[in-house]
């Protein structure tokens, strides 16, 4: 499990932008959410998904304990992000709806490349 971590961290950094570029688009041209974003999104919460599994499996491999619990904060709390901003963009028929995934997409690249970051300082 240990080799899974980061690579599996990039290609969610990499669904994230697409979501974000994707979201602001959206918001650009002032299009409602469909399934195409639906399905990256899903695809972000899939991600995320495995890193998790995959990060909780393996995580002794991090030996200090203020960064041991960072790690697990991020890892826990970023699987909700994308099914909160998207459910809100169902809800929300708005412009507006498109620019909280997009930093929602933002915030989850951010914190997906900062896992990655620490995974990678005790390797």
């Amino acid at each position: 499990m240990a080799g899974v971590i980061a690579p599996l961290t990039y290609v969610v950094v990499g669904l994230a932008v697409v979501l974000c570029v994707a979201a602001v688009w959206y918001a650009v041209r002032d299009r409602l959410i469909d399934d195409r974003l639906l399905v990256v999104a899903a695809l972000v919460e899939v991600g995320l998904l495995a890193l998790l599994v995959a990060g909780l499996a393996d995580l002794g491999h991090i030996t200090d304990d203020a960064e041991k619990a960072t790690f697990v904060a991020y890892l826990v709390s970023l699987p909700v992000i994308p099914v909160g901003t998207s459910f809100l963009a169902i809800k929300e028929k708005s412009r507006w709806a498109m620019g909280s995934i997009a930093v929602g997409a933002f915030a989850v690249g951010v914190m997906a490349a900062r896992l990655a970051q620490i995974w990678m300082s005790y390797g």
